[in-house]
């Protein structure tokens, strides 16, 4: 399978290391200059770039960025050009008290689809494929991202955004579908909704399918394989970082590629916050090196993964990422949409004046996950008149679907009966494996 662009994703691990030096130089220098929130980060620790940045070390002096410090600078304050050199914002699925707000310059979005187009090329698309996209488009990075680094490769692009499962099939049908890109849970969706049609996943076109946006087990890629008749990949991206692009498998299905000479990669014990060795699990930590607009320096994703440094089949000089099943932080991922079980909280809290005892607890349906909220009865917040509670939940539904997108089913049950761990209330308990 060819490689996109062999001579910056084949470089010697020499030239690609004094690549990032030179990059994470000048991408200091500019966040020193142009955003006060790195700048002052700087000074506290008194670090110049211009001096104090020698070898790739020396970026462990730095402190590190978080979720919240993007949504405490929300909209604009983080960003490193004025704003009429923003071309394009996109934003988190807003389960933090603001959305945290990137932007990318027409450079931004020219690396970024490039970025997208090794990505997909390293999956197996090539210019001959008809791609349908079944990730939401609108704010969220995952369907535009994708969208444009397949046309980057000359693909012809199915824009089918999320749901409306048999019309999903009726178009690969249609339009002769080689390539799926949607989430592990969505692509066996589709194959349950084709066997209950009557149908047979052979006749389609289908070659392989893109996956990203939820964790997912070997076992799962083996029956999304088995059923489509496809071959399927991982691919990893971040919001606050870029979006997808980030990392993704090759045909090896080995481990996800980083895509190194853009991002500066760290695994580091949560914990501690010490940089670990290859091969060992820990806190994946990224720095951009090449945006303009929105560059972030030593992001904590969350997601726990190690680093492998063995040299891959496929001939990529670039280091991969194990697959990503665990995060050390609180956040659910639920229909590749991030939830932060405090925030539901909030919104319970915000719709009674009282905030009470909860629970959110992922299940699956066959092959949907699906949200359940708990709710501990209390004399305060529940009424004995059915039509009166069942009014309450319907409005406590409607305000969490509006905040973080997707639906939940809101479930009472008796006071004490809430799964606890030390004592207190576990705030997300995962039923779906």
């Amino acid at each position: 399978m060819p490689i996109w662009e062999p001579e910056k994703e084949c470089m010697s691990r020499g030239d690609l290391r004094q690549t990032q030096l030179e990059r994470l130089q000048a991408t200091l220098n500019r966040v020193y200059r142009n955003v006060s929130f790195y700048r002052q980060r700087f000074q506290e620790i008194n670090f110049n770039p211009e001096d104090d940045l020698t070898e790739l070390g020396d970026i462990e002096r730095l402190p590190f960025t978080r979720s919240h410090d993007i949504s405490d600078c929300y909209p604009y304050e983080m960003f490193a050009v004025p704003l009429r050199e923003v071309v394009r914002v996109h934003a988190s699925s807003g389960s933090t008290a603001n959305p945290r707000v990137v932007g990318y310059t027409r450079q931004d979005l020219r690396n970024w689809s490039n970025l997208v187009a090794r990505i997909l090329s390293s999956g197996g698309v090539v210019q001959d494929d008809v791609v349908q996209i079944a990730f939401g488009y609108g704010l969220l990075t995952g369907g535009l991202g994708i969208h444009y680094g397949a046309e980057r490769i000359g693909a012809s692009v199915l824009p089918t955004s999320v749901g409306r499962t048999e019309r999903q099939i009726k178009i690969m049908q249609d339009f002769r579908t080689t390539v799926l890109v949607c989430t592990p849970n969505y692509a066996l969706v589709i194959a349950d909704r084709i066997d209950q049609m009557g149908l047979e996943s052979r006749k389609l076109s289908l070659k392989y399918c893109i996956c990203a946006g939820e964790p997912w087990t070997e076992g799962m890629r083996g029956e999304i394989q088995d059923r489509l008749f496809v071959k399927a990949t991982d691919n990893y991206g971040v919001t606050e970082v870029i979006g997808p692009g980030i990392a993704g498998e090759c045909l090896e299905q080995c481990g996800m590629h980083i895509q190194e000479d853009h991002f500066y990669a760290e695994i580091i014990d949560p914990d501690s916050e010490k940089v670990l060795q290859p091969g060992t699990k820990g806190e994946l930590v990224l720095t951009t090196l090449t945006k303009e607009a929105f560059p972030v320096i030593r992001y904590r994703t969350g997601d726990i993964c190690a680093i492998i440094d063995e040299p891959c089949a496929c001939g990529r000089t670039m280091r991969r990422i194990s697959r990503i099943n665990e995060r050390c932080d609180e956040v659910v991922i639920i229909k590749g949409i991030n939830i932060i079980p405090e925030r539901i909280g909030d919104i319970l809290e915000q719709i009674k004046g009282e905030r009470p005892m909860f629970q959110l607890v992922a299940t699956r349906r066959g092959h949907e996950d699906q949200l359940e909220i708990w709710v501990e009865v209390t004399e305060q917040l529940f009424y004995d008149k059915m039509r009166e509670q069942r009014a309450l939940l319907d409005f406590m539904c409607k305000k969490i679907t509006n905040f973080i997108g997707i639906s939940p089913r809101i479930k009472l049950v008796e006071k004490g009966s809430l799964q606890r761990e030390g004592g207190s209330i576990k705030k997300f308990v995962d039923r779906r494996f």
